[in-house]
């Protein structure tokens, strides 16, 4: 039953969501992932400033990275290339794309309608935009509660499930142990709340991601003189023009947008959350920063193991294997059995993170549902460490089924949410781009400039101090005598 289910909702109601209203938003935007993609850069250093009591821009980004970089991008691309061929690579990039700009929006969103709790902390996301921008709450309670099943209870399993099963098939570790370990550690954070679960990104997400595209890069480069071939491959095998991979193009279209998904999170509602948290100057300050971690993600991680098993010569046609072995393997196949170990350690790295990120939107979504509540925040740290040993020992089938079963319904809500938020959305984005055009190197948000909207004045004050500027350099003043 799940599987037929998964099949008409993963297969064909999230593909039209995803590609068919990323579009639409990146057209009416002007491209709006384009046309910010260099400014993406100086928003990100700009990012990496603090402030006093609240969570930086940079922190949240890392936060945001510790979800997205997970398992997906190991275990979800090695399934994508073997149940859809090379070509699943091209589709994952095309919701990637479409994707940035998804992102964007509900991130930009995220920030407008975000609240400011009870100890001065920023709290938003799709529940609190869904309430407050459209005015529904029975809505947003709705989407709350399936943020709270897909990624605190169905994706921790996912994740839970990908890390031990990896470190048995390098090391021999038995699941049920591995199981109990990584539910301890992670009880272990969970404790000290989002502060302590962004200090542990702040630590292990550069570190992971770099060190992962390193060896991967390392890979790539040994085998340079294949990758345009091997490109050409991917796009050709996309739209069925390679003989080989001919009678996949269609399982490439579905496992390219599903596994996209699942990497990159675009649209689903869920990075919102903690871009809500963040200290900005602007809410569409926050949107580029986010829809730069979607690009960095699947263009860049994703694609660094797609070409990992496609050149490795491991991979064949019509392979059969879980995604786990196969992207162990093919690096073992270049560098030997290190690299299976390596691929278990990155992963279990990879997986500790996004876990805590998980578990930081449910929390999240369960204190708007219910607000605080000891009792309540102290039982759902149990079931989700409970769901987390139960992934590690369950059929990979039936986590992934109930996974995709919720992310779609996950993407319904939120993607319509934003569809009848877009000319909001459009609003602030020209507020944004018109202070820029004006000069303005820090656009700050006037939050009187919008007094039909439903906002926090004390998360965005009405005529707030312009923010410091970078002041020009003198001309015509030697350099010795400024």
């Amino acid at each position: 039953m799940l599987e037929v289910i998964n099949d008409f909702l993963s297969g064909k109601v999230l593909i039209v969501l995803i590609v068919g209203l990323g579009s639409y938003f990146t057209i009416r935007s002007r491209f709006v992932q384009l046309r910010h993609f260099f400014h993406m850069f100086a928003v990100f250093r700009d990012s990496l400033k603090s402030s006093a009591g609240q969570l930086s821009s940079f922190q949240a980004l890392m936060l945001s990275l510790a979800g997205r970089v997970g398992a997906g991008n190991i275990a979800g691309v090695g399934i994508a290339v073997t149940l859809g061929g090379p070509g699943a690579v091209f589709w994952m990039w095309v919701t990637a794309l479409v994707g940035m700009s998804s992102s964007f929006f509900e991130c930009s969103l995220g920030q407008l309608y975000k609240r400011c709790d009870s100890e001065g902390q920023f709290r938003g996301g799709p529940s609190y935009y869904i309430q407050h921008g459209l005015q529904k709450r029975w809505l947003g309670m709705i989407m709350a509660f399936l943020l709270l099943i897909t990624f605190g209870f169905a994706f921790n399993g996912l994740q839970s499930h990908a890390v031990t099963h990896s470190l048995n098939n390098a090391f021999g570790l038995d699941t049920t142990y591995t199981g109990i370990g990584l539910a301890v550690l992670l009880g272990l954070v969970f404790i000290g709340g989002i502060k302590r679960i962004a200090k542990v990104a702040d630590l292990l997400v550069p570190v992971k991601t770099l060190v992962y595209i390193g060896v991967t890069i390392y890979v790539i480069v040994l085998q340079f003189d294949q990758v345009p071939g091997m490109l050409m491959t991917i796009v050709k095998s996309a739209f069925g023009l390679d003989q080989a991979f001919g009678g996949l193009i269609g399982s490439a279209i579905i496992m390219g947008v599903k596994r996209g998904v699942f990497a990159n999170e675009a649209g689903l509602g869920s990075a919102p959350n903690v871009a809500a948290v963040a200290a900005v100057e602007h809410p569409v300050a926050q949107g580029v920063v986010q829809a730069f971690s979607v690009f960095l993600d699947t263009f860049v991680i994703c694609t660094c193991t797609a070409l990992l098993i496609l050149l490795s010569g491991f991979y064949t046609p019509g392979f059969e294997g879980d995604g786990i072995a196969l992207t162990q393997n093919s690096l073992a196949a270049v560098v030997g059995d290190w690299g299976r170990m390596f691929i278990s350690v990155a992963l279990a790295l990879f997986v500790f993170t996004s876990i805590l990120y998980n578990y930081y939107l449910g929390e999240s979504n369960l204190r708007f549902l219910i607000g605080e509540n000891r009792k309540a925040l102290m039982g759902y740290r149990a079931l989700v460490l409970g769901l987390i040993f139960w992934g590690a020992i369950e059929n990979l089938g039936t986590v992934f089924a109930f996974a995709d079963i919720t992310m779609t319904l996950l993407a319904f809500v939120n993607l319509i949410a934003l569809f009848l938020l877009f000319k909001v959305g459009m609003r602030i984005l020209r507020d944004y781009d018109d202070q820029r055009a004006a000069g303005i190197k820090t656009p700050v948000f006037d939050s009187s400039k919008f007094p039909d909207l439903d906002l926090d004045r004390q998360a965005w004050p009405a005529n707030p101090p312009a923010a410091p500027q970078a002041q020009p350099e003198p001309q015509g003043v030697p350099a010795a005598q400024r």
